[in-house]
């Protein structure tokens, strides 16, 4: 409640929204509204923290050009990133990179110092983190230099322990209430008890998309997790476009029409539909990669999405629609996708010398006595 009191203000008043929710169903009243990119799978997070962490840098040196006279808004829109179920959301995109990661990469996901990266610079940038967690440990948010970066807390229905851990400097800690709303806002050393506006989901979806228009970025490149060749020229780091990405209701709508699919408009909108023709793909279009699973390739979206991030000949986007990555559709002998590494089931480390005489139970140790022992 509280995450959406402040989005639907700030998309009312012209800010951009990135909504990272592995819980899928945070803030339902933000799906499909101008001005807001949308996150449910982890994979998606992993790439939109990236796009985000280029941002970032790429704020930080225009910032450096224009000089100390430039207008703040110069370096680009306000952004607001919302990062739902930290608990979780962490060591989801922890596994997910050690999944992907190969030889030579990193241990620490690109995507968590991209948010650390954030959080460390991104204030000045116009660039702020809004954080939910039901327990923000320092180890959960990945240490306590970055719990520190959150100089405002609010508190709702916490324990005695939270209160401790969050906001020590206030003591004594004041009682918590089951009051729908109420919080405390501790900042700077103080906590004031407040209560928070209570949108339903139908007024903050009105009211977000009834203020300022939100104006989408100039065209952009594809995020590049890996060190692009020597003829490639460089990213420009700008974030992607803040459409929501296309539902399977709308893929199989365009697949049905393509003249619609590519922009056209349709000569009679206001016509009855003929008889239903059946869909017809497209070979020559650009696809996303559950098009390509559903059409033309016999693999599944994540292994597409391993050989995405791991296999340099996988070809390279051709388009985007919204924020998916669309592809030249291929033939399956043409994409030729090199199979990940596997470990044998039955895998057993190999024993050093000293290993084999310690589970061995003819080389045992001598059993050492105390010498003031009578034995």
């Amino acid at each position: 409640m509280t995450l959406r009191c402040i989005a639907c203000q700030m998309l009312h008043h012209g800010s951009r929204v990135v909504v990272l929710d592995t819980k899928r169903i945070s803030h339902p009243w933000a799906h499909g509204i101008d001005g807001v990119t949308y996150c449910r799978d982890v994979a998606d997070i992993h790439d939109q923290l990236i796009a985000l962490g280029q941002e970032c840098r790429r704020r930080t040196h225009l910032a450096d050009e224009l000089g100390i006279d430039a207008d703040p808004k110069a370096i680009g829109q306000r952004l607001l990133i919302l990062l739902e179920e930290v608990n979780a959301t962490m060591k989801m995109l922890a596994r997910y990179w050690e999944k992907i990661r190969e030889s030579g990469d990193p241990k620490t996901s690109p995507a968590l110092d991209a948010l650390y990266e954030i959080l460390y610079m991104g204030r000045q940038l116009r660039m702020h983190v809004l954080l939910v967690a039901q327990s923000a440990t320092a180890r959960a948010l990945g240490g306590p230099e970055v719990r520190e970066q959150f100089s405002t807390r609010i508190l709702a229905r916490y324990s005695v322990n939270a209160w401790r851990m969050l906001a020590p400097e206030v003591h004594p800690a004041p009682k918590s209430t089951k009051h729908r709303g109420r919080a405390q806002v501790v900042s700077g050393g103080s906590a004031r008890e407040t209560q928070i506006l209570f949108f339903t989901e139908a007024e903050a979806r009105e009211w977000a998309t009834t203020g300022k228009t939100v104006t989408d970025s100039s065209a952009t490149v594809p995020v590049q997790l890996h060190k692009p060749p020597a003829d490639t020229p460089p990213s420009t780091g700008e974030l992607p476009p803040v459409s929501e990405p296309p539902t399977d209701e709308d893929r199989s709508a365009d697949a049905r029409n393509p003249a619609t699919a590519s922009g056209e408009l349709a000569a009679d909108a206001t016509a009855p539909p003929a008889t239903p023709a059946p869909a017809v793909v497209d070979e020559d279009q650009a696809v996303g990669l559950r098009e390509a699973v559903e059409h033309h390739l016999p693999y599944t979206v994540d292994a597409l999405r391993f050989a995405r991030h791991k296999d340099p000949t996988f070809p390279r986007p051709a388009g985007k629609r919204g924020a998916e990555l669309l592809y030249p559709p291929r033939r399956p002998q043409e994409v030729g996708l090199q199979p990940a590494p596997r470990r044998h089931r039955h895998h057993r480390p190999r024993l050093t010398p000293r290993d084999r005489r310690v589970g061995n139970p003819t080389h045992r140790p001598p059993i050492r006595t105390c010498p003031l022992s009578p034995t």
